[in-house]
C-alpha cells in the first residue's frame, strides 16, 4: 500500500472522510478511500465535550484502534498541537507510535476556545506557529510523517492575511498548507497564490452540486480534502431516529422490516467475524 506521503506526491486529490472508531474505518475501506480524517472537531462531539477539551492521549487512543483494524493512512487533527514548541516534540513522538502519517497543525491558541466552535477564532502569532512548524519537523524520527499546516485567520481577518501566515508556514517547512476558506472562489484563490501540495474540506453535501471537482481542486494543487463531519452527522440522525422509533414501537424506515437484522450481519463481516471464528475452531479444537 501507498504510503500517505506518496499518495500527495501525485497528481490526484485524495479525499480522506472522517472516522472516529474502527468500523468507521473499515467501512470507508470498503467504500474505496484511499486515507482516513481523524477529526478533532468531530471526536469532540462524539464525546459530548467539544475539542477544546480533548487530550492528546484520547486522539492517540483512537488513533491506535484505527490502525489495529484498518491498514489505510490516518491524517489526525492535533489542533494547536497540545503546547508550545516544545510540547511538539511529545506530539510527533506520540503520534509517530501510533502509525499516523499526517499531522494537521493549526495556528490556534492553547488552551483551545470552545467558541471555536461559534466561529470565534483565537489566533497564536504568526511566529509562535513558525517556531512550532520547525520544532514538529525537528521532532521526526524519520521522513515518512507529512507536517500540515494549517490557518483559521480568514475566519478572523482578510485572506491576504491567511495567505502571508500560510507563506510564513511554507517557508518554515510545512509539508502541506491548509487555509481555511469561506466559499469556492477563496480556494480557488488559494489555489492560484499557494504551491502544492495544498489541503482543504471537502464539501459537505459532496461534490456533486461543488463549483469544482476532485479534478479540478487537483489542477489547483489541492491534493487532500477531508471531510470533518459529514458521516458522524449522518450517524447521529440514524441513531436519533431508532431511538424515537423504538420509544413510539415503529419500525424504522431508515432499516425497514428485518433491516437491522441485515446490517448487524454486515456489521459482523467488516468485524471479520469468518475469520475470528476460523482460528478460534482451529486453535481450540478438542480444548
Amino acid at each position: 500500500m501507498a504510503t500517505f506521503r506518496d499518495l500527495i506526491a501525485g497528481n490526484e486529490l485524495i479525499v480522506a472522510p472522517v472516522a472516529l472508531n474502527p468500523i468507521m474505518a473499515r467501512l470507508a475501506a470498503a467504500a474505496g478511500f484511499k486515507a482516513l480524517y481523524l477529526s478533532g472537531g468531530s471526536l469532540g462531539w462524539l464525546k459530548c465535550v467539544t475539542e477544546a477539551n480533548l487530550s492528546l492521549s484520547e486522539l492517540i487512543e483512537v488513533a491506535l484502534d484505527m490502525r489495529a483494524a484498518c491498514p489505510l493512512p490516518v491524517v489526525l487533527d492535533v489542533g494547536g498541537g497540545f503546547g508550545d514548541p516544545v510540547h511538539l516534540h511529545r506530539t510527533v513522538a506520540l503520534s509517530e507510535a501510533a502509525g499516523i502519517a499526517a499531522l494537521e497543525l493549526e495556528d490556534q491558541l492553547l488552551p483551545r476556545r470552545v467558541e471555536h466552535h461559534a466561529g470565534i477564532d483565537h489566533l497564536v502569532p504568526t511566529e509562535l506557529m513558525v517556531d512550532k512548524i520547525k520544532e514538529a519537523l525537528a521532532a521526526r524520527t524519520g521522513g515518512d510523517l507529512v507536517i500540515i499546516a494549517r490557518t483559521n485567520a480568514r475566519r478572523m481577518s482578510t485572506l491576504d492575511e491567511a495567505l502571508r501566515r500560510a507563506e510564513a508556514f511554507k517557508k518554515a517547512g510545512a509539508d502541506m498548507l491548509f487555509v481555511h476558506t469561506r466559499n469556492a472562489d477563496e480556494i480557488r484563490t488559494v489555489g492560484e497564490r499557494l504551491p502544492p501540495p495544498l489541503m482543504t474540506f471537502a464539501p459537505v453535501d459532496g461534490f456533486a452540486g461543488f463549483p469544482y471537482s476532485p479534478a479540478d481542486l487537483a489542477k489547483l494543487g489541492y491534493r487532500l480534502a477531508t471531510s470533518a463531519g459529514t458521516a458522524f452527522a449522518a450517524m447521529v440522525k440514524a441513531v436519533r431516529q431508532s431511538y424515537q422509533c423504538l420509544a413510539q414501537g415503529k419500525v424504522d424506515p431508515f432499516l425497514g422490516p428485518g433491516g437491522a437484522d441485515q446490517e448487524m450481519k454486515a456489521a459482523q463481516e467488516a468485524c471479520e467475524l469468518p475469520r475470528l471464528l476460523q482460528i478460534e475452531r482451529r486453535t481450540m479444537k478438542g480444548r
